[in-house]
């Protein structure tokens, strides 16, 4: 049996399944399906043509466009029915035809995403996809499964992040771009293939980062990316030099750690 709060607004050319949990405040415009094992949050809004589907949880105050489909099978090869979730945060926006699909039993069985997220027109998250909160993904955005998105970081129009793949904290993806590896907290990548092309400076300001702080960044980057040794062995090398500099520890965290991909790096052949 369903539990629909008494404050939410149900359309009454839309279908909500039997079991399906409805918060306080929720509207529901025409036309929306919402499936059997779904959870609205309270002042969730589904515009109209809207799909939430699968175990899938919505919290409070997410607005959803028009034609988008929420909670759907992995679209995976090794999916063989198991029960899956995807769990979606507070104030999230998601616009049109935007899809997000399930995890996979062998994936860890769970899409995440965060809070305060901004998903535009077509973008697509895929299973096991976990994304943290105040991210950007721009029109035309396609993840494939696996990948992690941290907090704040910004994807162009158009671009396509490869399986597994890791975008770093403050990341700038640039529109057009094939992202083929781990992108550093941070950086700012471009091209197809995308190649790591400095440091988010724009966004680094934004966010509040005072400019000496910056400069230790840019100083830092130069000798992990332009050392004489590997870039593991730069960012080893150099932190003890940057304990007191939170941003630079958290770039060399990321290269540290242990992924199923390399790292972007800059593109020593390029003119201009």
């Amino acid at each position: 049996m369903s539990t629909i709060a008494a404050s939410a607004i149900i359309h009454p050319m839309s279908i909500v399944e039997d079991g399906a949990v409805i918060g306080e405040n929720v509207r529901i415009g025409p036309f929306c399906t919402v499936g059997a094992k779904v959870v609205l949050g309270d002042d969730v809004e589904l515009i109209s043509h809207v799909v939430v589907t699968g175990r899938t949880s919505i919290g409070g105050k997410t607005k959803i466009f028009p034609s988008t489909v929420i909670g759907a099978d992995p679209q995976s090869v090794h999916h063989a029915g198991e029960e899956t979730t995807l769990t979606v945060g507070k104030n999230n926006t998601i616009r049109e035809g935007v899809t997000m699909n399930t995890g996979t039993a062998g994936g860890g069985g769970k899409t995440v995403v965060g809070d305060n997220n901004l998903f535009l027109a077509y973008s697509h998250v895929a299973h096991d996809c976990q994304l943290g909160n105040g991210i950007i993904l721009s029109n035309n955005v396609l993840l494939a499964g696996h990948v992690i998105v941290h907090d704040r970081a910004i994807i162009g129009g158009g671009s396509a992040v490869h399986q597994f793949s890791r975008i770093g904290r403050h990341a700038f993806v640039g529109g057009m771009t094939g992202v083929p590896n781990d992108v550093i907290p941070y950086g700012m990548v471009h091209g197809n293939p995308g190649f790591l092309d400095g440091l988010n400076v724009v966004g680094m300001t934004r966010a509040g980062i005072e400019r000496a702080t910056i400069h230790r960044v840019r100083k830092a980057y130069k000798e992990i990316f332009e050392g004489e040794g590997s870039v593991r062995a730069n960012a080893a090398r150099i932190r003890d030099e940057y304990l007191d500099c939170p941003e630079v520890v958290e770039i060399l965290d990321f290269i540290a750690a242990d992924a199923e991909r390399a790292l972007c790096s800059p593109n020593r052949t390029r003119k201009g």
